[in-house]
């Protein structure tokens, strides 16, 4: 089958590999323009881009979809199948109608929840236990068309959503492999639009901890905001980044310090130990090491 690929960012690129390596044909691959990155704004190509050129796929980097000229070079491609992985735009109906198989997106949810931008990380600051892959026939809405084949997994009670992202682009790319040579037999399912939830963008607002809530839903910020933007919480006026929790049953007055081996502060209900932190201007690094140029005592707040 004759595809064009459309993605951005590193999940995508597990699927591209193995459309690259399967026997389907990649004509293309449409992602977005390089970026400016770090603090000395080096241009930098999505992950995309750089494994298209591994296989020596031609790569398109329009700004929009939506302007002639970009429509006609899809047209002139003739595919098949588009297949749509975190690509970050809607593509316009005149994009959705030129494949004669449709365009085909994975979405790491198991969709109609979690429609939108942050699929992963709203499920693990949300507690989910379960989530999963979905493949679909794309349509005008956000996340609304037609499923074809949904994956499911379990999400572990400490994994992050780093961890999750990285488990969920491998089951996305098997699953797309699959939904490509069961097209025809699948039969698309309409979403039911009861159960639709949408999530919202990340960011930095979303960083603070508030030691007043239960111990799991300090532990599920912690776990949800990994690797970006990285939950935060203060001390003697400077701020910390927690990388990384475990839930404990000890109890104190909220944001407390009562235990240094293990460092453990209490929460709303519960507590949380902190396993990796990270002091404003330094490196990451586990509890002990920086309790040994950090001493922190029991009795200590977090606020």
């Amino acid at each position: 089958m004759n595809v064009v690929f459309m993605g951005t960012p590193d999940f995508a690129v597990p699927t591209l590999r193995k459309l690259a390596e399967s026997d389907h044909n990649v004509l293309a691959v449409f992602t977005q323009p390089d970026k400016p990155v770090g603090r000395k704004q080096i241009l930098t190509p999505p992950d995309v881009k750089v494994c298209a050129e591994e296989y020596g796929i031609k790569v398109f980097q329009p700004t929009t979809l939506k302007d002639e000229n970009s429509q006609k070079e899809l047209k002139a491609l003739n595919p098949d199948v588009i297949v749509v992985v975190a690509y970050g735009k809607l593509l316009p109906k005149a994009v959705l109608d030129i494949p004669r198989f449709g365009c085909i997106n994975v979405h790491g949810s198991l969709l109609p929840e979690y429609r939108g931008a942050s699929p992963i990380q709203s499920a693990v600051l949300n507690g989910e236990k379960v989530t999963g892959v979905t493949t679909m026939y794309m349509g005008e809405g956000l996340d609304t068309g037609d499923i074809l084949l949904t994956s499911e997994t379990e999400i572990g009670e400490n994994e992050t959503s780093a961890e999750l992202f990285d488990r969920l682009s491998v089951l996305g790319a098997d699953l797309l492999i699959e939904t490509l040579g069961r097209l025809g037999e699948i039969e698309p399912r309409v979403q039911d639009e009861s159960r639709a939830t949408y999530t919202k963008k990340i960011t930095k607002d979303m960083c603070p901890i508030d030691w007043t809530k239960p111990c799991e839903e300090v532990h599920n910020l912690v776990r949800g905001l990994q690797t970006w933007p990285v939950a935060v919480t203060t001390l003697g006026g400077r701020d910390i980044k927690i990388h990384s929790t475990i839930l404990c049953e000890k109890s104190g007055r909220a944001g407390e310090i009562i235990s240094v081996d293990p460092l453990t502060v209490a929460c709303g209900r519960g507590s949380v130990i902190i396993k990796e932190l990270q002091l404003s201007g330094k490196k990451r690094m586990d509890s002990k090491s920086f309790l040994l140029g950090h001493p922190l005592s029991v009795g200590e707040f977090f606020s």
